[in-house]
């Protein structure tokens, strides 16, 4: 009897669309404490890939455009590969448990428990990753250069209009499910950082919107001018912080960003690969 030879190629998609399906089963159906636990690691996962963003973008002014987006993307995968490889819930690539609601496999209760449990879990370790990051007075290093980055990037986030917001947020969680989709092919844990990071990397340069990384980066800068006041005094290239408050982030972009990310992962990634790939199987 001849033995099974393993194989180190690549999975086809074909067998990625099962993979995807039998992990949206075993999300869904995953304990209540043990989700939220594993979704409070990912929210914090995803504030530390925001935070090496931040800190790589800090003093960077004089690189042209395009190349500081880039390297601000590039730095900002440390998120998602400790999400995939660490192991962790993610509100946003969690929408591809949508896959195995459509075969009839999770049930439509199981499906929104896992999202609110996890968005939950999500908000509570982006945040409380920024409130560690202002105990420990992170913002202040490089004279204040870091503090002043993480102001700017939050009001940018405050700039868009309602559907703006949620275009934007579309079209970043298509990357992002696609960045998980494409790690279902993965045999190993190389494989599954390499097919990370263009798709993350992508997302962040081209300046998209996510609704888990806002919750770190808008949050810490509201910390930021609330306890210390005075920091703001010390940078002088910020401008009128007035829109900088829980109401914007909340109405203009918390709320639209998710439901972009919701339209994006499900409708641009989750629904295409299951009508091309598991549908069929259903019919039969």
């Amino acid at each position: 009897m001849e033995k099974s030879v393993p194989s180190f190629d690549a999975l086809l998609p074909p067998e990625m669309a099962q993979r995807a399906e039998d992990i949206g089963i075993r999300k869904a159906t995953l304990p209540t404490d043990k989700m939220l636990l594993l979704a409070i690691l990912a929210g914090a996962y995803i504030a530390l890939g925001a935070l090496f963003s931040i800190v790589a973008l800090s003093g960077t002014s004089s690189l042209p455009y395009g190349v500081s987006r880039v390297l601000g993307g590039l730095v900002f995968c440390l998120g998602l590969i400790l999400v995939v490889v660490g192991g962790a819930e993610l509100f946003t690539g969690n929408n591809l448990i949508v896959m195995a609601w459509a075969s009839r496999k999770v049930g439509t209760r199981a499906l929104l428990r896992n999202w609110l449990i996890v968005y939950v879990g999500n908000f509570i370790g982006a945040v409380g990753t920024a409130l560690l990051l202002i105990l420990a007075q992170h913002y202040t290093f490089a004279d204040g250069r870091v503090g002043e980055t993480a102001l700017k990037i939050a009001l940018s986030k405050l700039q868009f209009g309602f559907w703006q917001a949620v275009v934007l947020g579309i079209l970043c969680n298509g990357l992002v499910c696609l960045a998980v989709w494409l790690t279902y092919s993965a045999r190993s844990t190389t494989d599954k950082i390499m097919a990370i990071l263009f798709p993350i990397t992508a997302f962040v340069a081209a300046g998209f919107e996510h609704s888990i990384a806002n919750m770190f980066f808008i949050p810490y800068a509201l910390f930021i001018k609330h306890f210390h006041p005075d920091f703001l005094l010390l940078v002088s290239t910020v401008g009128d912080i007035s829109a900088l408050s829980w109401i914007n982030f909340l109405l203009k972009n918390l709320v639209p960003v998710t439901l972009g990310n919701i339209i994006g992962g499900v409708g641009l990634v989750a629904l295409l690969y299951w009508s091309i790939y598991l549908r069929a199987s259903q019919k039969l």
